[in-house]
This record gives C-alpha cells, structure tokens and sequence, in this order.
C-alpha cells in the first residue's frame, strides 16, 4: 500500500541473516511505496498513475531469502522519485531549471527514453511533471538517496566477497503483462549477454524456475540496467544477475494488490534462491586469465 510522508525516513533498508551462509544479496531498488508529499503535490498525475512505476511487492516476493542465510536490501522511495537502477546524473535538461553538472550524462537512451535518474514519465509515456523542476531539487535527491543507497550496496557486495572470496548480487524486478505482444513471458533473467556473471547462476535460476512450470527467457527485452552491468565484474569475484516477474503472475495489476498464486509464486522463487544458496563457492572463483 502506498504511503504519503512528508520525508523518506529511512530511504532504504538492509535486513541480514544472524548468520550469513551464502554470499548472495537479493536487492530490491524499485519495490518502494512511501511517496513524498511535496512531490506527489508537484506532479500533474494521481498517485494511481504515479504507482505505474513501482515493481510493487517484489520485496515482499524476495525478503524471505534471509532465511536462507542471504542478504536482503530494498528501497522504500518510488522510482518516478529517483531510479538507483540508473547512472547517478543521468538527467534530461529540458525538465529541469537551471544548468545541470558539466558532467551529467543527458544523451543516453535511456534519458531520451523519459525514464534517466529522475524519470521524466509513467506508464504509458504521461508526464510525470506540469512544470520543471528546480535543479537543486535533482541533485538533493541523488546526493541524499542515490549516492547512500549505492554506497551501502557496494559495501555489503565487498563484506560478502571478502567472507566469501565470491559475491552474487541478484536484482530484483518486476514487468508489466502488457509489455508482451507475442507470447507469455512470466520470467527474463539478464546478465548483460553473459558479461555480468558466471553462467551457472542463471542457468541453475532458469532449470529451477521451468522445473516449476515458469517460461523463461535471456536478456530479451531485459538484459539487465546499471546495477546488473555496475556491479557485476566475473573476473574480479563480483558476480550480478536481474529478474523480471510478470505482474500478473502475482499481482492484481489494476489494484495493485497481491493475487491468490502470490504465496506459490513466493514459494517457487524462495526455491530457487535455496538451490542458488548450494552452488559451492570454487563453481564461483574468480576467473583467472591466460596469463596468470
């Protein structure tokens, strides 16, 4: 359920296992439901239309995997607010007043898309936003929620590699139905091509999921986002792969309430994470080149 506040407190959350027995962290960047007032205020849209965003209760899908001995991290502000799953500045300069950083990243796809670090629409291509917004106002919500929340994945990620001399980021996401024209897809593992990881974690994801009655395909039309190609570094022992859920295998997308199959599809994906948790840690290593 969608909260109003007049402040984000706290932005996001790290819940850790008593013990940590296998070096994965399931992240959940888009799941977040607590909605600025001012913001909500600012925006021409209902929060109905806002919440179009919103990979909503894919925490609620994943947090179990502590459980399992395995790190759990999820936002609790909206992605029209601010995307983590973004470059930090990238930011299309028609939306704001003022001049955007020298540095600011405002010619990639995705910013010409309306959907950069502070996204310009929803849904079916609405505009977030009556009037522009003050430049202030971007670079406040990245240095206060972006660059925290990256710093503190990054630094759960490294704790785990140097436990465990391996780390496996999972990213969590969901995919609206009627993204879909020529078939079902209930499932779209990304691992940037097989760049972001070693293939065995995918394909242990997959068997796992067809086991259990699940279509599933690779990196099309999601390959993965900043975070997956970001984080995700084989050869150093950094390894990260995203999930894409259809919506309407759990979820009432219209009122955004869980569906009667949300325990079986929790059940399923509680599943395989425990058969992610028994990849023994020498089927990860580091992979070493020729050279050495």
């Amino acid at each position: 359920m969608a909260v109003l506040a007049d402040m984000i407190d706290p932005a996001f959350e790290t819940v850790q296992p008593a013990t940590l027995t296998a070096p994965f962290l399931f992240n959940s960047p888009h799941s977040g439901v607590v909605y600025p007032r001012s913001f909500v205020e600012q925006s021409r849209l209902e929060l109905p239309v806002l919440r179009r965003s919103e990979d909503t209760l894919v925490d609620a899908l994943f947090g179990d995997v502590t459980r399992l001995g395995m790190g759990f991290m999820r936002a609790h502000f909206p992605r029209c607010f601010l995307d983590v799953n973004r470059e930090p500045y990238e930011l299309d300069p028609r939306m704001f007043e003022g001049r955007l950083p020298a540095y600011a990243n405002t010619r990639s796809m995705r910013v010409a898309g309306g959907l950069g670090t502070i996204a310009r629409i929803v849904g079916e291509a609405q505009e977030i936003y009556g009037r522009r917004i003050p430049v202030d106002d971007a670079i406040n919500r990245i240095e206060t929620l972006y660059k925290p929340y990256h710093r503190t994945l990054r630094q759960l990620m490294v704790q785990m590699q140097r436990s465990f001399g391996v780390a496996v980021l999972v990213d969590c996401h969901s995919m609206p139905s009627g993204c879909q024209r020529d078939q079902r897809i209930d499932i779209v593992l990304g691992d940037r091509y097989g760049t972001s990881c070693a293939p065995i974690i995918p394909d242990i994801m997959e068997a796992e999921l067809r086991r259990r009655g699940y279509s599933v395909v690779r990196n099309k039309p999601y390959a993965g986002g900043f975070i997956t190609e970001h984080y995700g570094n084989p050869a150093s022992g950094m390894h990260a792969v995203q999930i894409e859920i259809n919506r309407a295998l759990y979820m009432h997308e219209a009122t955004y309430q869980p569906a009667e199959s949300f325990q079986t599809v929790r059940s399923d994906l509680l599943d395989m994470a425990l058969a992610l948790s028994r990849i023994a840690q020498i089927e990860l290593a580091p992979q070493r080149t020729a050279a050495e």
